[in-house]
């Protein structure tokens, strides 16, 4: 087995802080905090912890992966400019994984992910094997959500990632097919403020 890239992966999306190193050898060390805000304050310390304690330097990372939701605007935020300042500092490619595609790294065999996204819906995506998407994220109502889960599926419906594995996944993605951008499958609440607007003189 070839060696892979040593390979730091970041998660904030749910209310934990998860980090994992990922050795040239195959072997994950993790770091996990149960923190719902508070990302921005520890990233630093316990990625710094992360990698001394293995003896590895920001020099020695050769990937960095971080998800890229959907989950906690501000957690997404603080992950991807985390990865993408050490992407650029070191030179090394960024790997975004989205969430529902990193939740079903944890599954075997066929997974379906089904993630609470508060007002009686759900994020939704069908897997026909770990990490192997057969359709892309939707946003359902719950119960519909529900009763379209597949009899032969693994269900997951937990918001944490199995960090290892996302990492694991991330040493050997295509960086041009995984942008490190945040992905909401929930449109934005925010609107554009029009009540000051000025409208524009007609020629």
């Amino acid at each position: 087995m070839s060696a892979l890239p040593i390979t730091l992966a970041i998660d904030t999306a749910a209310p934990r802080l998860q980090l994992a190193l990922l050795l040239a050898d195959g072997t994950a060390d993790i770091s996990v905090d149960e923190i719902a805000t508070g990302h921005a304050e520890l990233i630093f310390e316990r990625i710094a912890t992360l990698l001394a304690r293995n003896g590895i330097g920001y020099p020695d990372l050769q990937r960095v992966v971080t998800t890229t939701g959907p989950g906690s605007f501000t957690g997404l935020r603080i992950g991807l400019s985390a990865a993408r300042g050490i992407g650029l500092a070191r030179d090394i490619p960024v790997i975004g994984v989205p969430s529902l595609l990193a939740l079903s790294l944890a599954g075997t065999g066929a997974v379906t992910v089904l993630l609470d996204a508060r007002r009686d819906e759900a994020y939704f995506q069908i897997f026909s094997a770990p990490g192997v998407p057969e359709n892309g994220p939707q946003l359902l109502p719950m119960a519909v959500a529900q009763k379209s889960v597949p009899k032969s599926s693994m269900l997951l419906t937990t918001p944490f990632v199995d960090i290892a594995a996302v990492a694991r996944y991330g040493a050997i993605a295509d960086p041009l097919a995984h942008v490190p951008e945040a992905a909401y499958v929930r449109d934005a609440d925010a609107k554009p403020q029009t009540a000051a607007r000025i409208e524009r003189l007609k020629s």
